[in-house]
């Protein structure tokens, strides 16, 4: 298909796609219920522990039963990965590049197999699952090349300017070791695969570790990279608690730098964790976002209703991007409202396995149970409800986490303007002067992403002034949501990332390496 699928296309495909996942989706939905072990040292690995995974769509529908990491299982991966360094650090830099390209060759071919699995584990829209899973194919392709036409960002250096002897330089980057990455549970595939080519084909050997909510994902990034054939113990794979299991990994001696992408809270643990010891290591924190919104007087609103609507409730309001603070000026304020609640009303709710259905539920059990406090503590501060606030329980949608839209307008003064919820609420201001819009936007300890409605002469002034790491202005395809390897980088700024680097930019590669100074006296 000439179609290419992102974030910001995703939103007309044409009905080939939709006959793919249809049958991929029959394909996988037959073997639900399978057992999934570990991979460790080039081996699938059973554990003495597993648990059942259960569909948010449908609780009574067991995805399968997965492996549990305990200690023993955390050193022998830790010690494969290990062993396997020096070899894997060895090869060419087109050697690696081959490798990880071949990852991304595999992944392409089971795309939409892939997609279906993210639908029924974490209750994307086939769309979004879709685009996760394009996504992070693109990522392994991406870094390849970047690595390999920046030659391992190796450079000559000018010789000294001696008498007598020639003096040569040269400026190396060299891989850390064993890398350990951690992922979430929004984007359990993209977050986990994208810093996992990223260290691979930077020379660095890894283990990684899927969210407890989201072991399949994670299990079938190890898959592909299995059968891409990369070298016994280059690449393992956990599952289990952040507890116990992540905790053994961050503390373990042999790990040499870490990519977390969550919360701020334990973000910024591990970064404290990191510096500790005998000397700091690397840790790239992507944490999370409390994403503004400004539409000003000038704004066409009907373009920015739906990039409203699209990155404050796609997928349930579950990605650090997510729209959650909207500021409108007050003379459009009732205008756009009238907009808003129209597209919310047409949002279609249900099983995320349907077509028809463009919001599915949310993870688990907590976070259905923390939409129906912040509602309550919404309503109980007298916040304006303008849509949603109910948790949907009647008919099949009772086995699922499925819950309303909300739209509140709330007095300044509410905690939630302060607090990431991951849900599907966003809170409204009208404001009358732009500078207060701006204000009240950079009014937070995160800076991830924003957005901007209005004249085009007034964006240089929105860009220059917020303090987010990605903008987007007019942008129908999402107010702050939709970022994609090669079109947009992605990272925070303030509490929300640790490096302002951001993932599948100019800068993010050389974050899994060190230099290395190199003089030669002939």
């Amino acid at each position: 298909m000439s179609f290419r699928l992102t974030y910001a296309t995703m939103f007309n495909p044409p009905e080939a796609m939709h006959e793919r996942f249809e049958a991929a989706l029959a394909k996988v939905s037959a073997q639900l219920g399978e057992r999934h072990g570990l991979f460790i040292n080039g081996r699938d690995c059973d554990s003495t522990h597993h648990a059942p995974r259960p569909s948010p769509i449908d609780t009574d529908l067991n995805l399968g039963d997965f492996a549990l990491a305990d200690p023993a299982d955390v050193e022998a991966a830790m010690q494969a990965a290990q062993a396997a360094f020096p070899a894997w650090r060895a090869l060419s830099v087109a050697e690696r590049a081959a490798f990880i390209r071949r990852v991304g060759d595999i992944m392409e071919e089971r795309v939409y197999e892939i997609a279906a699995a993210l639908t029924l584990e974490v209750g994307k829209n086939r769309m979004e699952a879709l685009g996760e899973a394009q996504e992070t194919v693109d990522f392994f392709h991406h870094y390849a090349d970047d690595f390999e036409s920046n030659a391992g960002y190796e450079h000559l250096l000018p010789n000294d300017p001696l008498d007598g002897m020639v003096s040569r330089n040269r400026s190396v980057m060299r891989p850390h070791g064993v890398w350990v990455v951690i992922a979430p549970f929004n984007f359990p595939l993209a977050l986990a695969g994208g810093p996992v080519a990223a260290a691979l084909v930077t020379g660095n050997t890894v283990v990684a570790k899927a969210a407890s909510d989201t072991p399949w994902s994670g299990r079938l990034l190890a898959d592909c990279i299995r059968d891409a054939g990369l070298p016994a113990g280059v690449f393992n794979y956990l599952s289990g608690s952040g507890r116990d299991v992540g905790d053994a990994m961050v503390r373990h001696p042999l790990t040499a730098g870490i990519t977390f992408t969550g919360s701020v809270a334990v973000g910024t643990q591990l970064l404290q964790k990191m510096a500790g010891g005998a000397w700091p290591r690397p840790c790239i924190a992507e944490m999370g976002g409390k994403n503004p919104c400004i539409v000003t007087e000038h704004a066409n609103l009907d373009r920015a209703a739906a990039g409203i609507v699209r990155s404050a409730f796609g997928m349930g309001g579950q990605k650090c991007s997510a729209l959650s603070r909207l500021y409108v000026h007050q003379d459009v304020a009732d205008a756009l409202i009238e907009k808003l609640a129209t597209q919310v009303a047409g949002v279609r709710i249900g099983d995320a396995r349907k077509r028809e259905n463009w919001l599915g539920p949310v993870v688990n059990a907590g976070a259905f149970a923390s939409y129906a406090g912040y509602v309550s503590q919404l309503q109980a501060a007298g916040a304006r409800l303008i849509s949603g606030g109910r948790q949907l329980r009647e008919g099949d949608l009772a086995r699922g986490y499925y819950v309303e839209p909300v739209l509140a307008e709330a007095d300044l003064s509410h905690p939630l303007w302060q607090r990431e919820m991951f849900l599907p609420i966003v809170m409204l201001h009208r404001y009358a002067q732009r500078d207060e819009a701006m204000r009240l936007s950079n009014q937070t300890n995160m800076g991830l992403t924003a957005g901007f409605y209005g004249a085009s002469d007034e964006v240089p002034w929105f860009q220059e002034n917020i303090e987010a790491g990605v903008t987007y202005a007019n942008r129908p395809q999402g107010a702050t949501t939709g970022a994609w390897p090669g079109y947009q980088p992605f990272g925070g700024w303030k509490g929300s990332g640790s490096t302002g680097k951001a993932i599948a930019s100019f800068y993010y590669l050389q974050q899994y390496l060190r230099e290395q100074s190199r003089t030669v006296v002939e």
